[in-house]
């Protein structure tokens, strides 16, 4: 059973390509060189007036979408034209969303991330192709010659034979970032430098790697270097920080009822991949350095050697599916593409379930770019404004309802995982056994100590080190169900707790929703 990602919109944007009307075609800047021609101009005042429409686009997206707030910022030409709060910071009070609205960001963070990790690059601290373990000797993967070889830009690229989204298993049941980190170890492995995944704690463990080159830990590296130097006064890589903002948005979760404050997201564990929180001002200055290939006010603030490995493909994240359909690439916490125009598309995604979804997107070749920060789980409201924001300033249009298509691409991220989900129970059962014979202590390397609990008549499944309980339902014989919830197990979600038993004693249990690589099964060890 597949975990569910944040967010990849490296596939996404590859999957919902627009269609460019004939009439926009037109013919390329002959100033620019070959492998920067565009085939589509851009008229003068195209940008502005494209602009113009964003209240109205957001104003929809916020109806059609049921989401409670949005806030969006534009940048172009070194200064911020347009920024904008819409809906309200939490479904069931009046605080409106502000352009100073702090939101958690997401995937975002890699992005951001990955521009902290080229100022200690521009400071001779570390290199992208700095292997990892010379860092952090403590770590490793399950092939120890990947291990020994895997660099900073090989987990900022996704492409360490991870599998996809390896150790968010363990960030949901409570352990810390090391403990993740030094677990991934037990994970099987695709080819290396060959084999996209995107992976939350393989970044993190490049961020940790940066860290202690520095000998700092990384939310001050983040801050010290990157956050104040640029003015981003409301962002930070710490979850105390964002709450203890006034001004922040709620996360809410998609339910029956419509969208609801029901969990925090606390994502400390993967700080660099996820952790950051900011206001769509802040990214805005961010993405302003970005278009200005590095500079701050004039001043080189990341060299173009740090940065431009960063923000140009790095490895194939989305194969072409077509002859004539382009491929998707990932750089160093970024996402590269191309657009129909012919002009380079540099954006990122970021979701999650509990409460978030957000995205930017620059065009470098018109030195503008938009940033969207929701407070909902993912619907496609963030992308699709982008895109249509995209569309107006390339061609004057927009091509394709892009909302219809990110929210059908986003559906299964909402969706209950579990194979019995809807399922019912057998009508004709067999009964278990004694209840007494299931409880004990089991362990597994991967994901530590388990306990099935016995209390008045009632087996409780206790998970991970902040001891998570739940109750255990039986379904037939041997086979038991627990309803999991959090950033990976939507509303609704189901997972089959399998004991194998022997003389009358359950001897392992088999956990269907931590299965997700085959590792599983805990044994009994009381």
């Amino acid at each position: 059973m597949p975990l569910l990602p944040f967010l990849r919109l490296s596939a996404i944007a590859i999957c919902v390509a627009p269609l460019v009307p004939d009439s926009a075609l037109a013919q390329p800047d002959d100033l620019l060189p070959p492998p920067q021609t565009a085939g589509i101009a851009v008229p003068d005042g195209q940008i502005e007036q494209a602009i113009e429409q964003l209240d109205a686009l957001a104003e929809s997206l916020l109806e059609r979408s049921g989401i409670p707030g949005m806030a969006v910022a534009v940048v172009h030409d070194g200064e911020i034209p347009y920024a904008s709060g819409f809906g309200v910071r939490q479904i069931d009070e009046d605080a409106p969303v502000e352009p100073e609205t702090v939101f958690q960001i997401a995937s975002l963070s890699k992005s951001v991330s990955a521009t902290v990790v080229a100022r200690q690059i521009d400071q001779g601290l570390v290199r992208w192709d700095t292997p990892v373990a010379e860092l952090v000797p403590w770590f490793t993967l399950s092939d120890p010659a990947v291990g020994e070889q895997v660099t900073i830009g090989d987990l900022f690229a996704h492409r360490s034979g991870l599998p996809d989204h390896a150790g968010d298993d363990l960030e949901d049941l409570g352990f810390d970032r090391r403990t993740i980190l030094e677990r991934l170890k037990y994970l099987p492995l695709e080819p290396f430098r060959i084999s996209y995944a995107y992976t939350n704690f393989g970044l993190t463990a490049a961020a940790e790697a940066v860290a202690a080159a520095t000998g700092k830990a990384w939310e001050d590296v983040a801050a010290q270097s990157l956050y104040h130097p640029l003015g981003m006064t409301s962002t930070s890589s710490r979850y105390a920080d964002f709450q203890e903002q006034a001004n922040k948005a709620r996360g809410h979760v998609a339910t029956p009822d419509g969208f609801q404050p029901l969990l925090e997201r606390q994502p400390d564990a993967q700080s660099a991949a996820g952790g950051v929180s900011s206001t769509v001002l802040d990214l805005a200055r961010w993405m302003g350095m970005l278009l200005d290939e590095g500079r701050l006010e004039g001043e080189t603030f990341i060299s173009a050697e740090a940065l431009l490995p960063a923000i140009t493909p790095q490895i194939i994240s989305s194969p072409a599916y077509a002859p004539d359909a382009r491929p998707g690439f990932y750089g160093y916490g970024f996402d590269v593409g191309s657009e129909p125009s012919g002009r380079v598309r540099i954006a990122h995604s970021g979701a999650f379930y509990l409460g978030s979804s957000t995205n930017f997107l620059l065009l470098p070749s018109l030195d503008v770019g938009i940033v969207v920060l929701t407070n909902a789980s993912p619907t496609g409201a963030a992308e699709a404004l982008a895109m249509e924001f995209a569309d107006l300033v390339q061609y004057g249009t927009i091509t394709r309802d892009w909302f219809e298509g990110y929210s059908q691409l986003m559906a299964p991220m909402l969706a209950p995982v579990g194979q019995l989900v809807d399922m019912e129970a057998p009508a004709e059962a067999t009964p278990p056994a004694e209840l007494a014979s299931y409880a004990g202590l089991y362990e597994n390397d991967y994901f530590g100590e388990a306990e099935v609990r016995l209390e008045e008549e009632q087996l409780r499944l206790v998970l991970g080190p902040e001891r998570q309980a739940s109750p255990l339902t039986h379904w037939n014989g041997d086979a038991f169900t627990y309803a999991p919830f959090g950033e990976n197990a939507p509303l609704g979600s189901l997972s089959e707790v399998a004991f194998t038993a022997s003389q009358g004693r359950a001897e392992a249990m088999t956990i269907e929703f931590l299965d997700s690589y085959g590792l599983g099964t805990f044994s009994r060890v009381d």
